[in-house]
């Protein structure tokens, strides 16, 4: 039963206008004693020219951490690191239920909990098609067809409407592992009555259906069975369809599988502890790769993305301890470069051709598919769910608002244009925004996380952009300074325009500016640090064209 004051509310925190940082909020009740559920709690991955030093990013969590005492669970919709990536970093400040499929659970437990100091996570395993029950909240784990095993729609009922949040999912009728999206199971939804769709918008804006993964295994089978040397494969780790396809295709033409990377191989052992390898022999070491005939091994790499200490990048720059490739030798790309990874991925990809190894990409042959849905996908899933109002979620602004438009033609007479902290009450009444609260970032840095408010991000951009110039001068009470200053140039030329040293540049403006300043002036020791600052950084301002960070110390003696 519902009372006047109940309401039905979604509050995105993460992953709504942005890729990556899934983090979904769903409250029932009223406004003072509402209760909350989270659906999804990911990473995101920084880049170093935009976030210098810092490597992973999380949802600011604070709105339900102030609320904790009413958060009933965490629902995990799958196991890519956008979706749970979070849970073992942001979970002591929640310290909820977390609720997940076995392939998740055991994912989970061996990537970011297997770690040294992770939390003790309260793991809950949930098997599809059985009702979990929580509070004012009931779900049901609804299988999808995704580019990881066990991914899952979730069907959110309460006494005030029934929600579908998709979570990531494409059409795929032969997946090679995983389940496919059943339209009877999404039919039946729709039968009952949605209130609303929350769903994907990664691939709105490409025509057509993606294509299976069956078809992404028949080329892999031709690639490996043609190749005349070694064959080594680079993929997303998660990808277990592709794994499966891989070694498939080398047991067909008697080749070993070596797998080598250390997520790659946590992978591969959940992988086989879910049934998903049942039937493929036993990978090797990675130390078997010099022992091996060339025309009888094939490599499965982690490092898709270019990253700099994943097992590919090492086989291009020659240093890896196990595995080296020679001319005639064979890289697949089984991936695309996800935006900001392309200038790593082709650096990867330009040193092994200049090693005269053989690149084989998504743009010559069918050797990637997105785990997302195209708009043909699309139409199909509101046509089976008939949703009276659709919430684009998992997309920047373009995906979501492309995707908006996509459902207003499809027929949905409501669309609500949300981004991370617009509290949007879905019932009683129109769906509609109807506050935002607070949201944001938070970045790992070393072992500590900090907000995007923290001062050390925007310092290391100007560092990184226009150096650091130290000046230590020893100033006595009288007045007077005593000695040279200490002075240190980091991250400037050598040379100005005119070809002065810098450093003499530098060394003038303190001095003058010092000898300029009356005893009286010299006693105040900020007085000195600013008026150093403002000379100095004008002084390079002139001899180089840029202003760099300026750090003033006064000892007083």
């Amino acid at each position: 039963m519902t009372t006047k004051q109940d309401e039905l509310v979604f509050l995105p925190l993460g992953g709504v206008g942005e890729i990556g940082m899934n983090a979904a909020l769903y409250g029932f009740g009223p406004e003072k004693g509402r209760k909350w559920i989270m659906v999804d709690c990911g990473m995101g991955f920084a880049g170093e020219e935009a976030m210098p030093g810092v490597d992973l990013m999380f949802p600011d969590l604070s709105f339900i951490e102030e609320r904790r005492k009413d958060l009933l669970g965490i629902f995990i919709t799958h196991a890519h690191e956008d979706h749970i990536g979070a849970i073992s970093e942001l979970w002591p400040r929640l310290k909820v239920p977390v609720y997940a499929t076995r392939f998740a659970k055991n994912l989970l437990e061996t990537r970011r909990l297997g770690e040294p100091g992770a939390p003790k996570v309260e793991l809950r395993e949930v098997k599809p098609g059985k009702r979990v029950t929580v509070g004012p909240f009931e779900l049901d784990f609804v299988p999808v067809s995704h580019s990881i095993p066990e991914s899952n729609a979730i069907a959110i009922r309460t006494a005030a409407g029934l929600v579908v949040h998709t979570g990531d999912w494409k059409i795929d009728p032969t997946p090679v592992a995983g389940s496919v999206t059943s339209p009877e199971a999404f039919r039946a939804l729709g039968d009952e009555g949605i209130l609303a769709l929350v769903c994907d918008s990664t691939n709105v804006v490409r025509e057509g259906f993606s294509p299976s993964e069956a078809e992404v295994a028949q080329t892999m089978r031709k690639l490996i069975a043609e190749a005349p040397h070694r064959v080594a494969v680079t993929t997303f780790a998660s990808n277990v369809a592709r794994i499966r396809a891989v070694a498939e295709a080398a047991q067909a033409c008697g080749r070993e599988v070596i797998a080598v990377g250390r997520a790659m191989d946590r992978v591969i052992d959940v992988a086989r502890e879910c049934g998903y390898l049942d039937g493929l022999p036993d990978f090797r070491r990675s130390d078997s790769w010099k022992s091996l005939p060339r025309e009888k091994v094939v490599a499965l790499l982690t490092g898709s993305q270019g990253e700099p200490r994943a097992a590919l990048a090492r086989v291009s720059r020659r240093d890896h301890p196990d595995i080296q490739l020679a001319g005639g030798d064979r890289v697949i790309f089984s991936s695309r470069a996800i935006p900001g990874n392309e200038r790593d991925v082709g650096a990867i990809i330009n040193d092994l051709i200049e090693q005269g190894v053989e690149v084989i990409t998504d743009r010559t042959e069918l050797v990637h598919v997105s785990g997302h849905p195209r708009r043909d996908e699309m139409v199909e899933m509101y046509a089976w769910t008939r949703p009276g109002t659709a919430i684009p979620v998992h997309g920047e602004a373009l995906h979501l608002d492309e995707h908006a438009r996509f459902a207003r033609a499809q027929g949905v007479q409501n669309v609500v244009k949300a981004r991370n902290g617009s509290l949007v009450r879905l019932a009683p009444g129109k769906p509609e925004v109807i506050s935002h609260v607070k949201a944001g970032r938070l970045f790992k840095d070393g072992n500590v996380l900090i907000d995007d408010k923290d001062r050390a991000i925007p310092e290391r951009r100007k560092l990184a952009q226009a150096g650091l110039v130290s000046v230590a001068i020893a100033i006595d009470e009288d007045g007077v300074v005593l000695g040279e200053p200490a002075i240190d140039i980091i991250g400037l030329p050598n040379r100005g325009r005119t070809g002065e040293p810098l450093i003499e540049a530098v060394v003038d403006a303190v001095t003058d500016t010092l000898a300029g300043m009356s005893k009286g002036k010299l006693k105040d020791s900020e007085g000195v640090e600013k008026t150093v600052d403002r000379a100095v950084r004008t002084a390079v301002n002139e001899a180089w064209g840029k202003k760099p960070a300026c750090h003033v110390q006064v000892v007083e003696v």
